[in-house]
């Protein structure tokens, strides 16, 4: 184990995270719902099982051996973060990129830091150590930044016209913005949940030989199945309501049908990218490991107002 180069793959992972929402600017002539369905079967269906095929051939054999209860919370919590996943993005139309992902991914952040020690009796613990203590600041320090955020963004509200808008971020609403954030951030924060639920598939993919570094990849196949089930019906749904599944095979308002495809891909493999460097910066972390998730975050709230 090495927790320097677990905090590198860290910041792969929030690179990616960070940048993956920029493709999704450039589709044209597409519902929302369209390009984040296509989006999701790029980064939770086809991406995990080509990475999972690549990297651990036997991926099924070692599903197959853990409980089937093991599968099931691993599945479960990733359906709770496809709807965090899915208020997600919905947060960057309400609030736009930077600050959608700041005051999100903050919640996330604290709730998916906090909550699974807390689960496993393991908080006091935290709270004993230099380390624990450390981290606890830093989640002090996110809280800092959530209202930080939202200060700058009820100014933003503020200062808009209605000519602004329409330039800028057409359905800015800080008050909803704020509402669906929060429940991202929490329901996101079941991301957590499951990489600590599937446990058991990573110890066993490391038994048949699988390197340690690539262990979570089979429980990425399952978790994100979770959140992909969540989010392509939702998608489906709106689809049938706005009359909008004829995007599929076109593209409207000067949109390219090919190109609004390739930019899926783009921004979903990005969008898989994060997890697949999580996983590995998780397994570096040893002792550290708690600290994960609040590490992923900040890399991707970082990225996200840079790009």
């Amino acid at each position: 184990m090495n927790p320097i180069l677990g905090v590198f793959f860290h910041a792969i992972g929030g690179l990616a995270a960070g940048s993956f929402y920029a493709p999704c600017k450039k589709i044209k002539g597409w519902s929302w719902e369209t390009y984040w369905l296509v989006l999701g079967i790029f980064a939770w269906i086809i991406a995990p099982l080509v990475m999972a095929s690549m990297l651990t051939p036997d991926f099924v054999e070692i599903i197959k051996a853990v409980p089937l209860s093991v599968v099931f919370w691993s599945y479960f919590f990733g359906v709770l973060w496809g709807i965090g996943g899915l208020t997600f993005g919905l947060t960057m139309r309400y609030l736009g990129i930077s600050l959608g992902v700041s005051v999100a991914l903050g919640f996330c952040a604290v709730f998916g830091t906090l909550v699974p020690p807390i689960f496993a009796g393991e908080f006091m613990g935290l709270v004993a150590t230099a380390s624990g203590v450390v981290t606890l600041a830093g989640v002090a320090i996110c809280l800092l930044g959530i209202a930080i955020c939202g200060k700058a963004g009820m100014m933003k509200e503020k200062d808009l016209s209605v000519e602004d808008k329409a330039q800028g971020i057409a359905e800015f609403d800080f008050k909803k913005g704020v509402v669906v954030a929060i429940v991202s951030g929490v329901l996101s924060a079941c991301m957590a949940y499951a990489f600590t639920a599937g446990e058991p598939i990573q110890e066993m993919a490391v038994k048949t030989g699988v390197s340690a570094v690539h262990s979570n990849i089979p429980l990425l196949v399952v978790i994100l199945l979770g959140g992909f089930t969540t989010n392509a019906i939702w998608c489906i749904w709106l689809s049938y309501k706005n009359r909008t599944f004829s995007d599929y095979g076109k593209a409207s308002q000067g949109g390219s049908l090919g190109r609004n495809y390739m930019l899926c891909l783009v921004a979903g493999v990005l969008w898989y990218l994060q997890f697949f460097f999580y996983g590995m910066g998780a397994t570096q972390m040893g002792k550290y490991d708690f600290a994960s998730w609040s590490l992923h975050m900040a890399f991707i709230i970082i990225t996200s107002n840079v790009v």
